[in-house]
């Protein structure tokens, strides 16, 4: 079984609750507060990318030997018009220099939070993109995906979290100029 350990109650933290524990997994939150132990052996990290300095701040050490699942999508939340990470680099990039003893993946970030409640978009299965470096961690949070009613497919190494962060961006830009809607999305057909 597996145990997570979500930072964030919010929306995406609750949507992607909901689908670790219909697969079978322990799930406990670390709300805006902070306070709590890392107890699982997959975090996730739903908050906006501001509050990832101080996650690592405050828990950096207990996320070691863990996989870590980056959701955030680092863009200008002022103007919607870029985003804030160097060209070429990501937030999950970022992300893994500061934890170097945690095998750090990009996931979810493409994804509304109503259609990872739902497990559709539009009349497709919701598929989250997972992106990273150590192919155990991918599998085990790929299973742990699967498990609770939702498609996973690898999308390469963690060079990937830079095109996955811009189809996010391109998502949220879409949503909120409301060309389309919060339970939208890019579908995947196999």
């Amino acid at each position: 079984m597996t145990n997570v350990t979500i930072f964030g109650s919010g929306n995406m933290g609750t949507a992607i609750a909901d689908i670790f524990q219909a697969g079978g997994a322990d799930v406990q939150f670390i709300g805006s507060d902070g306070q709590g132990t890392v107890e699982g052996d997959v975090v996730v990290l739903a908050v906006p990318y501001p509050a990832l300095a101080q996650i690592v701040a405050s828990h950096g050490d207990q996320l070691d030997g863990k996989v870590v699942v980056d959701i955030t999508n680092p863009l200008d939340f002022n103007t919607f018009d870029s985003l804030t990470v160097p060209a070429g680099s990501s937030a999950a990039a970022e992300l893994a220099e500061k934890l170097p003893k945690a095998s750090v993946v990009k996931a979810f970030n493409t994804n509304f939070a109503a259609t990872l409640a739902t497990k559709k978009v539009g009349e497709l299965a919701t598929t989250v993109l997972v992106a990273g470096d150590d192919e155990a961690a991918k599998n085990t949070l790929a299973s742990a995906i699967t498990a609770g009613g939702v498609e996973a497919i690898d999308a390469g190494s963690l060079k990937r979290a830079h095109e996955l962060e811009a189809i996010g961006f391109l998502q949220l830009t879409l949503a909120a100029s409301e060309k389309v809607g919060w339970t939208g999305g890019f579908g995947i057909v196999r």
